[in-house]
């Protein structure tokens, strides 16, 4: 799968842009603030519906400017798809394949598949619980629509139950019977979605660890463990111990949406034990990971997107990063620097056709 063209018009700070791709390495070089990360944002957006720096869609939409556009051709199982996104401030967001307008965005994740590797990933590491629940969420959703559909479903009866739990405190009642209709669907849906991450943990984690051996060349052990109460207790027995505390708290206080990874260097936190190299090497690991698994489930290499992600990384790291990218294992690649001449001489080490592009 390849992104052959792109045009974006009132796209943050681009007001009208076209570029025509390289069917292997597509390199944005210039300094900071000129847009080199929204070009990737809107390939991002084109794929999934809605941005990664910013899934606010109006602000997205150029100071001053009423709508924003993106139009993009991908080819695709040798088929030509045109997807156009596209927002006027006041009304809601189109997404069109083929000028086919889809009913549901949901419907559209997983058809383009794609993996972003960024500086902003570092909130897997230093962030709470829910940023990578959101990770391991989007990597299993652009592959299995039915548990995309489950965990959809399931977040919407979270806000339901939360709001009613609200609806009890502020008007001093209570009625466990209608509390009980939430919690039957939430025990189905929820189990169908921890067993589902427990199954893909078991295949994600070693994968994680073999990319990490090979950009660390093996002299650092680092782990995954997984962080989940319905490993030793069943959801709805879950629900009933906690619904107390769930009155008093006005919220649904347990269950797979407060689920946790932790990641570790050495049997340690790598929050605060690896070094930013180090972190790095695992932010970069867990996203070629998610890139093979993908891969796999999808049946065609996903498109990758690397902001910036030379930065903080020495020359041995670089090189090893671009000796994986160069097998044929993968795809089309879009990356940013600030430094033409860092990315020349990682590009010297591949023999792929690339094209630059100066900002």
């Amino acid at each position: 799968m390849k992104l052959k063209c792109l045009s974006l018009t009132n796209y943050k700070n681009i007001s009208a842009a076209q570029y025509t791709f390289d069917a292997r390495i597509n390199c944005f070089i210039g300094k900071n603030g000129v847009g080199k990360s929204n070009i990737l944002d809107a390939i991002y957006h084109l794929c999934f519906g809605k941005g990664y720096f910013n899934p606010s869609a109006v602000q997205n939409i150029q100071f001053e400017k009423d709508f924003f556009m993106l139009d993009g051709v991908f080819e695709k199982e040798e088929r030509e798809e045109r997807i156009v996104c596209s927002l006027k401030r006041g009304s809601k967001k189109t997404i069109k394949r083929n000028g086919k307008i889809y009913e549901r965005i949901s419907d559209h994740i997983g058809f383009l598949p794609l993996v972003i590797i960024s500086p902003a990933d570092r909130d897997l590491i230093v962030e709470g619980s829910a940023t990578r629940r959101k990770f391991i969420d989007g990597v299993m959703g652009q592959t299995d629509k039915a548990y995309l559909k489950d965990l959809l479903a399931y977040n919407k009866i979270i806000v339901q139950r939360n709001a009613l739990l609200k609806y009890f405190v502020a008007n001093q009642t209570f009625d466990a019977s209608t509390l009980e209709i939430y919690d039957q669907q939430l025990v189905q849906l929820g189990t169908n979605i921890h067993k589902k991450r427990v199954a893909f943990l078991a295949t994600f984690i070693p994968i994680v660890k073999s990319h990490y051996k090979s950009i660390s060349e093996s002299n650092e052990d680092i782990d995954i463990s997984y962080e989940n109460i319905l490993q030793t207790t069943d959801f709805d027995t879950l629900l009933k111990e906690n619904r107390n505390k769930d009155r008093s708290a006005q919220f649904t206080t347990a269950g797979p949406h407060k689920e946790d990874l932790n990641f570790l260097i050495h049997n340690q936190p790598i929050k605060k034990f690896g070094s930013q190299g180090q972190q790095k090497s695992f932010l970069i690991a867990l996203k070629l990971a998610q890139f093979d698994f993908i891969k796999t489930q999808a049946g065609v290499p996903p498109i990758v997107l690397l902001d910036d992600v030379f930065d903080k990384l020495d020359q041995d790291r670089v090189a090893l990063i671009m000796q994986l990218v160069e097998s044929d294992h993968f795809g089309q690649i879009f990356l940013s620097d600030t430094h033409q001449e860092r990315t020349l001489a990682a590009l010297e080490t591949t023999q792929l056709s690339y094209s630059l592009f100066e900002l």
